[in-house]
């Protein structure tokens, strides 16, 4: 029989404080330079990660759908190679938590560790996941991956696993990506498994489709890291003056997403006022695709040795793991 714990024994929190993290000089040093750009995670407040979350579910969005086919068919294998029974999982930027639920059904770990940037929407994830898993111990993190780790001492024991679905490491440029790697590999200790979805190439209209939906959620979500800044640093964007542009580079293998604004704005940033053009663009994220050797390639760069991978039939999306013994 398996003894369930109360859910406020089952869940420590670890509160970085992430929002305080944001810098007015990055903004700044991204909104003055000569191709205007901003940090992704300006996406994720509460609300971003809402519609995050509702960008999965839309039917131009393959990526969720084929990583979630994948999982389905192969999470028992997954958990084998894994040890998942012995580990301490591990999954930045986790969301909602319904990806770790595949492997969840197949061995429950010794501890899960859940991180994400908004601890609002982080809470009620946990909250449908305690109540689904009483049985796991989750130790919650509220922080920003790009920049901030608590002491590894304070995490629970176990072997550490990455989780890393999504294809979020393809946010990253490639070299970004490997020293991501090699830091959250480094954080728990050198010594660790990495289970990482990729999306890979495919037609430049599927790509671009996925990212320029017809609901326009994608285009909410884009504008939301302008809604953001206004609220965390007192700046008055107008944000529905800004329309949103996804295109797919195949030079870089990437798709780009872009703020485009329609009327010339002045807005106070601090002590600077910042001039906008009609018609200029404010790049925001970047989506790189890659091929299974590629990738295979630039996560052994990062301290990794690769042990296995799973695909849809078509091979739109893979899922990868590696070992790492450093």
């Amino acid at each position: 029989m398996t003894l369930s714990m109360p859910q406020e024994e089952r869940i420590d929190w670890i509160d970085m404080e992430p929002a305080t993290q944001h810098s007015l000089f990055d903004v700044l040093r991204g909104l003055s330079a000569e191709r205007k750009h901003l940090s992704p995670t300006f996406f994720y407040d509460e609300r971003g990660s809402q519609l995050f979350e509702t960008i999965t579910q839309l039917p131009e969005y393959y990526l969720t759908r084929t990583e979630n086919g994948i999982l389905r068919r192969h999470a028992s294998d997954m958990a084998r190679a894994m040890r998942l029974d012995q580990s301490l999982l591990v999954e930045p930027g986790c969301g909602s938590c319904e990806k770790v639920r595949w492997l969840l059904d197949q061995a429950m770990p010794r501890a899960f560790v859940p991180m994400e940037i908004s601890g609002d929407f982080l809470a009620t994830s946990l909250e449908q996941l305690s109540d689904a898993y009483p049985a796991l111990s989750i130790t919650a993190l509220v922080a920003d991956y790009h920049q901030q780790f608590p002491n590894r001492n304070v995490l629970p024991d176990g072997h550490p696993i990455l989780f890393f679905p999504g294809s979020t490491i393809g946010n990253f440029d490639p070299g970004e990506a490997q020293r991501f790697l090699r830091s959250m590999g480094d954080w728990l200790g050198g010594q660790c498994g990495l289970l990482i979805g990729v999306d890979l190439h495919k037609p430049t209209s599927m790509l671009e489709a996925a990212y320029n939906d017809s609901q326009g959620v994608t285009a909410e979500f884009n504008r939301n890291a302008l809604r953001q800044i206004n609220r965390l640093f007192g700046t008055a964007f107008n944000v529905e003056a800004f329309r949103h542009r996804a295109h797919y580079d195949s030079m870089l293998h990437r798709i780009e997403m872009h703020l485009i604004a329609d009327l010339p704005q002045d807005v106070t940033l601090g002590r600077e006022t910042l001039h906008i053009e009609a018609g200029e663009s404010i790049h925001t994220e970047s989506s790189y695709k890659y091929n299974p050797d590629t990738f295979i390639g630039l996560v052994g760069t990062a301290g990794y040795r690769f042990e296995q991978a799973w695909f849809d039939d078509d091979r739109y999306f893979g899922l990868f793991y590696f070992e790492r013994d450093i």
